[in-house]
């Protein structure tokens, strides 16, 4: 209790001492802060119109002086324009440029007006931070620059005439048998409004700087032919040699080769590139030409059937069709003399025959011989039985698939001296001629009759003008197959007149033909299906007798000799029955006609002669 009571008079003497303290110092502040406010306010009064204290432009200090005299200042103390370095460099190229040549400039009297400006703007509590720092610390105004981008530009363009470079696409062409490289080029082009954005925050900093132009580049399409102009040297290093089985060769020299290559941009994932070939339209000129001489029709194999073994015994090997391929063969030509090669093979389709060489008669169902025909031609020239055997020879061993139909002038082809034909006497119009050939019809009754006999459809049949009694000879009586008499020849004059004739069964059907002597056997092979023919004739109807002979003067003959060329026949109508069954039913029902005209005999005579008494000579009543 003596401790409480010991305390209370000691802290009541120290209040008013507090008291007096506290107020001292409320109005010491007071008085410093208006004394502050009354500096801060004279400031602005002594101070107006012209920087406060503290502010400095460049470095220089400007507080109280006029905007002019700072504006003046401001252009004596910031040389950077003048001074400055700015280095550009385009690789190993420089160029060294001051600012003011880039149109860099100084606006003092802006310069002046930012001077002016701090402690002069914003808000009462700004204006007096902005005051207080630049009395404190001082504040450093920076200068206005400008940039004339008109002035930039105009010096960039001038490093661009140094610069900018077009692209040039690479190229090869052949001058005298010499490949002419001509290289690419990068093309290149300063980006000149690019080239300031990179320039500008350097030299609106009024800093020093090393910078790199901004350069566009440009890569042709082609640029390196080098490889290319090897293979083109190559190409024409030596001739190209064009072969095929059974033609050619065919050689380019290396002149011919020239102006045959081309040089074509292939586009490709990474780079384009120029492709070395020949022109494909001149190729095509030259081999379209030569297709036809090239194409070889499939040919089947031909066979003998062996009466013995009745298997088939091969007479020809089989023929494989081949038709040019245009596009492969260019295509393979340009593939070969890119890679070096200079003999190339002709690119063909083939065509595999229906019946190869090694096929079976039970594969065709071959087994016998189903019909059988016979002419016979005694008292022919020679001449007309080399024809004979030579039209015949043409069906020997070849063979007639199901459902195909027979053109004999579609396999006789070309009948000429040529092709192993002589001169014979022809039926040609209302005459009786020599010309190559004549024999052939002997040909064409053989097959009619094997075929007629045979049971098969008969598409197209024509007549001789008149009765030839070649086709009525042979042993037997007339109405026997191998004498049959008259209406059952067939003539052909290739190719306005043709035999045709269809294998209508589910076999193949083989043909063998052979001359003995003065005749002609036509024998069909293949598998019977029990067809019969049951035929007949009518006989001659409208019976027109022969002209009176006529003679023809010959100044190649001798006087005193006389030679028949043709001979008189009667002129008449007939009609020929045949009913081709099997099973009893009736699968062809045909009427064959014919009509023969009367055909006089003609003799030949020598100038000078003594012909019979009322003999008809030409070209007289």
């Amino acid at each position: 209790m003596q401790g409480t009571l010991s305390v209370a008079p000691r802290a009541s003497r120290l209040l008013p001492w507090l008291h007096r303290l506290t107020l001292l110092g409320l109005a010491a502040l007071v008085s410093l802060v208006l004394g502050l406010g009354i500096f801060i306010a004279g400031t602005r009064v002594v101070y107006a119109g012209r920087p406060l204290p503290g502010v400095r432009v460049g470095g220089a200090e400007v507080s109280g002086l006029a905007p002019e005299a700072i504006a003046v200042l401001a252009q004596q103390s910031l040389t950077y324009p003048q001074s400055g370095l700015i280095v550009l460099h385009d690789g190993d190229r420089v160029w060294a440029a001051r600012p003011q040549e880039l149109g860099l400039g100084i606006d003092p009297l802006a310069t002046s007006a930012e001077a002016l400006a701090i402690g002069r703007q914003g808000s009462w509590g700004q204006r007096l931070r902005e005051q207080l720092a630049a009395w404190g610390r001082g504040w450093s105004v920076a200068p206005v620059v400008t940039l004339d981008e008109r002035r930039a530009t105009a010096y960039l363009s001038g490093l661009a005439q140094i610069i900018d470079q077009p692209a040039v696409e690479a190229s090869l062409r052949i001058v005298d048998l010499e490949v002419d490289v001509r290289p690419g080029q990068i093309g290149r082009s300063l980006d000149i409004p690019m080239t300031l954005e990179v320039l500008r925050p350097s030299i609106t900093s009024l800093l020093d700087a090393d910078l790199p132009l901004v350069v566009r580049e440009t890569t042709p399409r082609i640029l390196d032919v080098t490889q290319q102009a090897a293979v083109a040297r190559a190409i024409l290093a030596a001739p190209l040699t064009l072969t095929a089985e059974g033609a050619g060769p065919w050689v380019f020299q290396p002149t011919d080769l020239a102006p045959l290559l081309q040089f074509n941009v292939v586009e490709g994932s990474q780079a384009d590139s120029l492709q070395v070939g020949m022109d494909p339209q001149a190729l095509a000129s030259f081999l379209l030409p030569l297709a036809p001489e090239l194409e070889r029709k499939p040919q089947n194999a031909r066979f003998i059937f062996n009466d013995d073994t009745r298997q088939l015994d091969l007479m020809q090997e089989a023929v494989t069709g081949r038709t040019l391929d245009l596009a492969a063969t260019i295509e393979a030509i340009n593939a070969g003399i890119r890679g070096g090669v200079h003999e190339i093979g002709l690119a063909f389709q083939m065509e595999t025959p229906a019946v190869a060489s090694d096929a079976t008669a039970e594969q065709l169902g071959i087994r016998e011989n189903v019909v059988s025909a016979t002419t016979f031609f005694a008292g022919s020239s020679p001449e007309r039985i080399q024809n004979i055997k030579t039209a015949s020879s043409v069906f020997h061993g070849l063979l007639v698939a199901p459902g195909e139909t027979v053109s004999m002038a579609e396999h006789l082809g070309d009948i000429s001296i040529d092709s192993g034909y002589a001169e014979a006497l022809i039926i040609f119009g209302n005459r009786t001629i020599k010309g190559v050939g004549g024999g052939v019809c002997q040909v064409s009754t053989t097959l009619f009759r094997a075929a007629f006999f045979g049971g098969y459809p008969i598409l197209e049949r024509y007549p001789h003008a008149y009765r030839v009694l070649y086709y009525e000879q042979g042993p037997g009586s007339p109405g026997n197959p191998n004498r049959p008499g008259p209406g059952l020849d067939a003539t052909v004059f290739v190719p306005l007149v043709d035999f045709k004739f269809t294998n209508d069964t589910p076999n193949w059907l083989l043909m063998e033909t052979y001359v003995y002597g003065e005749s002609l056997l036509w024998k069909f092979y293949s598998t019977s299906d029990g067809r019969t023919v049951d035929w007949s004739s009518s006989g001659p109807k409208n019976v027109k007798e022969a002209p009176e002979p006529l003679y023809r003067e010959n100044k190649d003959l001798k006087k005193g000799k006389i030679k028949q060329v043709d001979y008189e026949a009667d002129g008449m109508d007939l009609t020929v029955y045949r009913t081709v069954r099997r099973d009893g039913v009736v699968l062809y029902d045909d009427v064959i006609k014919t009509h023969y005209l009367p055909w006089r005999a003609i003799y030949e005579f020598g100038p000078g002669t003594d012909l019979p008494k009322h003999a008809k000579i030409e070209g007289k009543d």
